[in-house]
């Protein structure tokens, strides 16, 4: 059963490269985020998941809400979804064979012997690359974005940082970072 509309948020946001400057002048600037942007096709750049984890939880407690813990069963449904977008060249919630989002998640993050659950995703891809502190901010000039940053409800979340040196369809060839942020709460 699904979970009810209320419960499921989606959004996404969605970053393109204008001319030849790059949206909002995104950079990493970690020595461990300049190995991460080196990485091959479909890198996994870890240092920034952990970053994100830091910088959502910052915010979170700015706002006096409890910090997520890190998931590990998100953290596969948001990255077996970062890698498909990536792979296949698309941005969007839904999955490439259209499976809503919270069917995936609940494919992980299951929802069997609880008697609430519920999960919202966020999304974001940059060209070449983006920081932790700068993708929380453009979520949080998002309404549905920053909704989901501040949903006291939530208590875990799965985080996945993909970089490609090209990516195909939607990214138009370019190197991106994708990223997805799983959220859920199991009771």
């Amino acid at each position: 059963m699904p979970p009810r509309a209320d419960d499921v948020r989606v959004t996404t946001a969605r970053l393109k490269l204008a001319g030849a400057v790059l949206a909002l002048g995104l950079l990493l600037v970690s020595p461990a985020a300049a190995k991460d942007r080196a990485a091959p096709q479909g890198g996994h750049t870890a240092s920034l998941e952990a970053e994100l984890l830091v910088e959502i939880n910052e915010v979170r407690a700015e706002h006096g809400l409890r910090p997520l813990r890190a998931n590990a069963r998100l953290a596969t449904a948001a990255g077996a979804h970062s890698r498909e977008m990536v792979a296949r060249g698309f941005f969007a919630h839904a999955s490439s064979d259209g499976t809503p989002f919270w069917r995936r998640i609940r494919h992980f993050y299951g929802d069997g012997g609880y008697g609430y659950w519920s999960v919202g995703e966020n999304l974001l891809w940059s060209s070449p690359d983006v920081d932790a502190a700068e993708a929380v901010r453009m979520w949080l000039q998002s309404a549905p974005h920053r909704k989901n940053l501040l949903t006291s409800r939530w208590r875990e979340v799965g985080l996945a940082a993909l970089h490609t040196s090209a990516a195909p369809g939607s990214y138009g060839g370019r190197p991106v970072t994708v990223l997805t942020a799983d959220f859920g709460v199991r009771g």
